[in-house]
């Protein structure tokens, strides 16, 4: 289901709200209680950050408490860096991952995925007054541009298959620990793009009073879904409950209550 396919016709489903009656629960299993050690980076809104009262929020934390109230779970949340997130699922240091993580094989070699919640599409995000080029031909005609991301990620690939020379060390390509610092980066100057998912992308655009935009057309589409330690009793659980806030319009009403109705203060 492609984003802007999901925010097609979201009005009807705030009428059920996102405390959607319990007519799929008796379908799915009840966890008793236990409680699941969830790792995430809290820098990709709108999926899951910190909002100015320093309060974690976001569309994946929605996404949790739903699925932890369907299957009568607990949570406990950490927080760790993207390049540490998978290496510390693997190793069963934390029970899930969630931070936007797109669905690659060669990640599904360390960790396993739950079934696909949202599909990502690759956009640039550019500076509000941005005018040297507007879209990925144009970005990589200007020797002078440059492009920040964090290596190992989804958008680093894009970056380096989809918009550069094929070159996994070209130097335009600044690297940045966090998705979040190579926003700042854009912002103050230090690069000229960062590549992000059109839902992320959306979230730092409202959030920015005309400070940052996207161009240019979608760079390529992946599915996100959160991270388990091979084998895990908790990936046919979720998988369960993500499959009935699906069926039964949560999901939709997430979608429009974070891409749509969210406003940052």
């Amino acid at each position: 289901m492609k984003i802007a396919a999901a925010l097609t016709g979201l009005a009807l489903s705030l009428s059920f709200g996102l405390s959607i009656s319990s007519a799929f629960a008796g379908d799915l299993p009840d966890l008793a209680g236990k409680q699941i050690t969830i790792v995430t980076e809290n820098a990709y809104p709108p999926l899951q950050f910190i909002d100015k009262s320093g309060a974690a929020v976001g569309w994946e934390y929605d996404a949790v408490a739903e699925l932890a109230k369907r299957l009568n779970f607990t949570v406990k949340y950490e927080n760790i860096s993207w390049d540490a997130m998978i290496p510390a699922v693997s190793e069963g240091q934390f029970d899930m991952g969630m931070t936007g993580i797109t669905i690659k094989d060669d990640r599904k070699e360390k960790v396993d995925f739950s079934e696909p919640y949202m599909r990502s599409e690759s956009m640039m995000l550019v500076r509000g007054d941005e005018a040297r080029f507007t879209d990925a031909a144009s970005f990589a005609a200007n020797p002078d541009l440059l492009v920040g991301a964090q290596a190992g990620t989804t958008p680093f690939y894009t970056a380096v298959y989809s918009v550069l020379d094929g070159n996994e060390a070209n130097p335009r390509i600044k690297l940045f620990e966090t998705f979040g610092a190579s926003v700042e980066a854009l912002k103050a100057g230090d690069v000229d793009t960062v590549l992000t998912d059109m839902t992320a992308g959306k979230g730092y655009v409202d959030a920015s009073n005309g400070g940052l935009k996207m161009v240019g057309h979608p760079l390529g589409s992946e599915d996100f879904g959160f991270i388990f330690p091979k084998g895990s009793e908790w990936e046919a659980p979720i998988n369960a409950g993500i499959a009935a806030l699906k069926a039964d319009g949560t999901f939709d009403a997430l979608n429009k209550k974070w891409f749509l109705d969210y406003k940052a203060e």
